[in-house]
């Protein structure tokens, strides 16, 4: 099947379309070409600078979609899991047709790892490329990408698989401690039970030699170990609500020891979309004041000493400092700034308004959840204390039997005295662990506390602004540019045929000259 390709330039340096030029989108291995001379209008077309840097577009006709890439490598499949996910999620939040700026706010990635994985998604699913009139490049996907994507893919087939297995090997770590406080208290008091009847019993000789019955019978199905067996717990303790349903056993005693886990697991992720999102929607260019109230800064009285913490913000959003008319220092993010979506969002009247009617959905300032203790009721909490207490006290008498026990063992009381140091740790570790633990959430609370006073106390301050703020905030919203790139601005795109595409431009490029006649 013959294919047609083409090269288009658009350089940094010049201003027009050529067909001497090159733009380079060289992502579709396996396409074979035979180049043809389209004639593009030199002067018709005006191509501004590009905002992001892109590599040679080469669109083809008659390529099946099945077509096999040298090394038969899938691109995606070398992006990190949360990286793809998140992009994925950016894709289909903007409906399929995107700019590397729409998922690096939307995602809350830099403009690299946006890049990267549109490239790579758009190589693996037969998406195609769009370029507009001043170079600013589209990626567009098929509505089954995800279909596509998931049959090509090993990795994201076994992904599940692997997620599940390592859900459950966490889970069985976090039961066997429960399991072992019942193991533990059924060892010792069977033990002391059994020393106390062996003493009562040294006279009778006879009964020395063989093991002896302490009349304590512990019975345990091993189908109990279903009503607790649930790898999904975080997860699930994490949609609970407090009177939503209590813990069983298992569950009270690791969330006693160890706790539940991290409240602010995968905040920072959302932390960088709230700020992807707040700058997108206000036009690309924002103040240090209104980005304060989401990122943690180094003063604790309300006023910025200096603006450096703007400086992650800038590197992950490739945003720069511009001074207005007033000396006033704004931050423009030009890949922010070009979007695919028509959504509206961000109003120039909103300065000084309520907070909701100009943010445009995005939560006014960042914070951050405290740690539990533990989400186990008080009633709870206190059987597993009791519990605890009892095997504590059991090891204690345990040790002071076995130091002066002065009997011949049996296998069963052997065993224990072997295993009796590991008893001791584990009886002793069941208070320290939360001991110490209660110390570094206390500091922790403390710090976090903190940390969201300081972002709230900026978030109020926007609110209600003062003159100055109020101006800076104003020449913020004058500069602000949000430029929405239609199906009317495409010139260039990867899905069509070129011809078709270089008559278009002919035709276009008659009626610009026959308007520049008229005038």
């Amino acid at each position: 099947m013959a294919s047609i390709s083409t090269c288009l330039t658009v350089s940094p340096k010049s201003q027009f379309v050529s067909s001497q030029s090159s733009v380079s989108l060289k992502f579709f291995p396996g396409i074979h070409t035979l180049t043809s001379s389209p004639t593009f209008p030199r002067k018709s077309v005006n191509i501004l600078r590009p905002r992001v840097s892109f590599p040679v577009i080469k669109a083809s006709i008659g390529v099946g979609s099945n077509a096999i890439r040298p090394g038969g490598a899938v691109e995606t499949d070398k992006l990190p899991s949360d990286v793809r996910k998140r992009a994925m999620e950016a894709v289909d939040a903007c409906g399929g047709r995107v700019t590397i700026g729409d998922v690096s706010s939307k995602a809350g990635l830099n403009l690299n790892q946006a890049q990267k994985a549109l490239q790579a998604l758009a190589s693996d699913t037969n998406g195609f490329l769009e370029v507009s009139d001043e170079g600013d490049v589209l990626y567009v996907f098929p509505k089954d990408y995800r279909a596509k994507l998931a049959a090509k893919s090993f990795r994201i087939k076994f992904e599940p698989w692997v997620d599940k297995a390592k859900a459950a090997l966490e889970y069985l770590v976090r039961v066997s401690f429960g399991t072992a406080l019942i193991a533990s208290i059924v060892l010792v008091y069977t033990t002391i039970i059994a020393l106390l009847s062996s003493r009562s019993d040294e006279d009778n000789r006879g009964r020395r030699g063989r093991s002896y019955d302490s009349g304590f019978t512990f019975y345990f199905s091993p189908t109990d170990l279903f009503w607790y067996w649930d790898p999904y717990y975080y997860r699930r303790r994490r949609l609970r609500t407090d009177d939503d349903e209590r813990m069983n056993f298992i569950e009270s005693v690791f969330s006693f020891v160890f706790g539940d886990g991290d409240p602010n697991q995968g905040i920072e992720e959302e932390r960088w979309k709230l700020i992807g999102q707040y700058i997108a929607s206000h036009g690309g260019v924002v103040t240090a004041e209104e980005l304060a109230p989401y990122l943690d800064l180094p003063t604790t009285n309300g006023a910025l000493s200096d603006e450096s913490f703007i400086l992650p913000v800038l590197l992950r959003f490739d945003g720069q400092p511009e001074i207005d008319e007033e000396g006033n220092i704004l931050y423009r993010f030009p890949s922010l700034q070009r979007t695919a979506s028509s959504q509206r969002s961000g109003r120039k009247e909103y300065v000084g308004r309520r907070w909701s009617d100009w943010v445009g959905g995005v939560e006014k300032f960042f914070k951050e959840k405290k740690w539990q203790f533990s989400k186990t009721s008080a009633s709870e909490r206190a059987m597993v204390i009791g519990l605890g207490g009892i095997n504590l006290f059991g090891v204690i008498i345990l040790g002071a039997m076995l130091k002066d026990a002065a009997i011949t063992p049996s296998s069963f009381i052997k065993f224990v005295m072997d295993i009796f140091p590991l008893l001791q740790i584990y009886a002793g570790s069941f208070f320290v662990i939360p001991l110490v633990r209660w110390f570094i959430i206390s500091k922790r609370n403390s710090d976090i506390e903190k940390r969201n006073q300081v972002r709230e106390r900026f978030a109020r301050a926007l609110e209600l602004p003062d003159i100055s703020l109020r101006r800076k905030l104003l020449s913020a919203r004058d500069m602000s540019q949000k430029t929405v790139i239609g199906q009317d601005r495409i010139v260039y795109s990867t899905d069509r045929d070129l011809v078709e595409q270089d008559y278009e431009a002919q035709d276009w490029d008659r009626r610009f000259r026959e308007i520049e006649k008229s005038e």
